[in-house]
């Protein structure tokens, strides 16, 4: 069974280490996402580039969360969260707009 407490000591220790791959993670899973919308690309494919972006905003957001359990509360650690959140946000928003408006018979008519 995973113990939270070594769990969040290993991210506590390695935080530059998972801060260098998760933040450009995060930019490019997000960015993708929005690439695969404007490209009207089919709900599977889209699927998955938002599965893989919201598991990376969730660790950061849980990388984050174990720095406020210990009582660091700097610019950083907030600076991260907005990103966490606003990637989680882009992403879910993509899914929204592909779902309701990408086969609108209305949406792909130019004027």
């Amino acid at each position: 069974m995973l113990d939270f407490h070594t769990l969040a000591e290993f991210s506590r220790t390695n935080c530059i280490g998972i801060c260098a791959f998760l933040v450009p993670a995060n930019l490019i899973a997000t960015l993708l996402t929005i690439i695969l919308t404007a490209l009207r690309r089919p709900i599977s494919q889209l699927q998955l580039v938002v599965g893989i972006a919201i598991i990376f905003a969730v660790v950061m957001a849980l990388h984050v969360f174990s720095w406020f359990v210990i009582g660091v509360v700097l610019a950083p650690t907030y600076i991260l969260l907005s990103l966490a959140i606003t990637c989680l946000v882009v992403n879910f928003a993509a899914l929204i707009f592909h779902k309701r408006f990408v086969h609108h018979p209305g949406f792909s008519k130019t004027y």
